[in-house]
């Protein structure tokens, strides 16, 4: 069960790896769901979780990788996605960046949310509040 205080969004380059990879809006709060609930696969620190989400017709074990900006009850932002069998994790490097920017991410207010809405470098995803 979702918060209605929570909002989730995904970025405009996590939302092309969605669209190409057949991903629902509905697993993705499917996700964030189970994060609320303290399920969290990996805690990377700095507000950075990775949760799994089901490939298509599939479960989550061999579905895919995701990066998420998290702040419990809030904000969830997805902003990078793998599928496992193309990279086995993230390089030191690429984890440091994606803390930069998930911390950018969870600092703005709700002006700079929409702001980056309105210029289409974020979307909210849409879900039942049921989920």
């Amino acid at each position: 069960m979702l918060g209605g205080g929570l909002r989730i969004f995904r970025t405009k380059s996590f939302g092309r790896f969605q669209r190409k990879e057949g991903i629902t809006d509905g697993s993705l709060a499917d996700a964030i769901s189970r994060a609320e609930r303290g399920l969290i696969d990996t805690n990377l620190g700095h507000g950075l979780i990775k949760q799994r989400v089901a490939r298509p017709g599939e479960g989550r074990r061999g579905g895919f990788r995701t990066v998420v900006a998290y702040r419990v009850g809030e904000r969830a932002v997805f902003i990078f996605g793998f599928a496992k069998s193309d990279q086995a994790n993230l390089s030191k490097a690429d984890e440091r960046d994606l803390k930069d920017f998930g911390a950018l991410l969870l600092a703005l207010d709700a002006r700079g949310i929409e702001t980056m809405i309105a210029g289409n470098e974020l979307a909210e995803v849409k879900y039942d509040e049921k989920a």
